[in-house]
């Protein structure tokens, strides 16, 4: 039977351990954007962190290595300049066809009206102007906090990305050091789990992003040979929408489909018809068939895997959590793969 003063330091130790238990959860919940942004950072440094070696050690007449800084630049820059060019080719036949469907906006408003009231589907037609103002009260009553909203959001957004490209440049610069400290502060016996872990889950993450990559390339070209067999406008620029936005999950795949309804609509309802079914048709095949069966291929997580980790990510972070499921995924599944063996291990040498 314990003593009084035994009973009691037990209770403090129990209440301290809560305490500091909740305090730290407190804490992370409460830096879990500054978390967040380390992680995606994290995850790009993986993702790169294959071809920063490759690039390393190409060797020219000197036979001398490729400075690891010099490398990371190379790569920096050639995301930079595919970027520019991007915007160089999409941006101007972008804004030319929204000003034309801003100018055929209220022509082609009134024609889907006489449709409606053909079809006793509407009692009477009104112009564009008061079907804004007879918008639901707080979707333009206050426009000010609206666009101060979104100029925040943008705001942040420009700033996280700025934070997210230098962290992960210098993570890696760093990664090897900062990877042998902390695995310095392990035992002999888990220091092998722990490397063979690591390299399998850069090996996995790099997997990942060559396989966005791959996905982008496949949707760009059925889209462009599809718009352009129906007559699509400017079906190279929607094309190449198509495939940015499928590096964005659930989301990406919409935003290419209403831009390819929205050019289509400049020319005829007809075909903005034909072009919507299309993507739509495209986006369930990109959603149950290619995205699951590339993933399990290159990425080496399976279908269902992938499936609720996008289902799970989107419910948690949205658009964000959906885009980092997949190597999430990844991620834990060559963490449980390590403690299995670890513990199958542990579990023979006893034996």
């Amino acid at each position: 039977m314990i003593s009084d003063r035994e009973f009691t330091q037990r209770m403090v130790r129990t209440v301290l351990t809560v305490a500091a238990v909740v305090l730290i959860v407190a804490t992370l919940y409460a830096a879990r954007e500054a978390l967040m942004l380390i992680y995606v950072s994290a995850l790009i440094a993986m993702g790169f962190s294959p071809l920063v070696r490759v690039i390393e050690r190409r060797k020219g007449k000197t036979k001398r290595r490729v400075p690891r800084v010099l490398a990371i630049l190379v790569i920096y820059l050639a995301i930079i300049g595919v970027v520019v060019l991007l915007g160089v080719i999409v941006v101007p036949p972008l804004i030319d066809q929204a000003s034309t469907l801003w100018g055929k906006l209220p022509q082609q408003f009134k024609k889907l009206q006489a449709v409606l009231i053909k079809d006793k589907l509407l009692t009477h037609s009104f112009s564009l102007q008061e079907a804004v103002q007879s918008a639901p009260a707080g979707s333009g009553g206050n426009a000010v906090g609206t666009v101060l909203f979104a100029v925040w959001t943008v705001g942040g957004g420009v700033f996280g990305t700025i934070t997210i490209l230098i962290l992960s440049f210098y993570l890696l610069i760093e990664a090897e050091p900062l990877f042998k400290y902390f695995v310095g502060f392990l035992n002999e016996a888990h220091r092998a789990h722990v490397t063979t872990a690591s390299r399998e889950v850069v090996s996995k993450v790099s997997a990942w992003l060559r396989a966005q990559m791959l996905l982008a390339g496949v949707m760009g070209t059925f889209a462009a040979v599809g718009l352009g067999m129906m007559g699509e406008p400017f079906f190279y620029v929607v094309a190449l929408i198509a495939a940015i936005g499928e590096t964005i999950p659930i989301v990406g795949p919409i935003i290419g489909g209403t831009a390819a309804v929205a050019v289509a609509f400049t020319s005829s309802p007809k075909l903005a018809l034909e072009v919507g079914i299309y993507f739509l048709v495209l986006h369930q095949l990109e959603a149950n068939i290619l995205v699951p069966k590339i993933m399990e291929r290159r990425v080496g997580v399976s279908p269902v895997t992938v499936m609720v980790a996008l289902l799970i990510g989107g419910a948690l972070w949205g658009i964000v959590g959906a885009i980092l499921a997949i190597p999430t995924a990844a991620i834990l599944s060559v963490i449980v793969e390590e403690m299995s063996a670890g513990a199958d291990n542990h579990i023979v040498s006893a034996d």
